[in-house]
């Protein structure tokens, strides 16, 4: 099991929905233009979304608002990123989003600001919480 996984699974007020197919991620990827980092991967195949205490990532699913294409999209149009840049999470705090690349890394944007790296990795991210 990846490290991610077992990572999530140790949080606690997680809630989970179904796990995402393998063809779902790449239609997703495809949409987006792009290939989602190899535990962002994981967490899709193992949860397909999740929130937890102060955390709601997004995800392949349903749900519009929680959605990693439909999110992505837009918040490109808020934001000039890198087209391999997906959004990880939106804060709801002051127009900060949460992005990751293709490679793993996690960056923050926020309007007027420059983007900033935050971490190596989803699983770095949610550690330093």
């Amino acid at each position: 099991m990846a490290d991610i996984v077992k990572l999530l699974q140790k949080q606690s007020d997680l809630y989970v929905m179904k796990g995402a197919t393998e063809e779902d991620i790449k239609k997703a990827e495809e949409v987006l233009g792009l290939r989602f980092s190899y535990d962002y991967r994981n967490y899709l195949i193992e949860f397909g979304v999740v929130s937890f205490t102060n955390h709601e990532f997004t995800g392949v699913c349903e749900s519009k608002r929680l959605c990693v294409i439909n999110v992505t999209i837009e918040e490109r149009k808020n934001v000039e990123v890198p087209r391999d840049w997906y959004v990880l999470e939106q804060t709801n705090i002051d127009g900060i989003v949460i992005w990751q690349d293709g490679n793993g890394t996690v960056y923050q944007t926020a309007p007027n600001v420059k983007a900033k790296r935050l971490c190596g990795s989803m699983e770095e991210y949610i550690a330093k919480e």
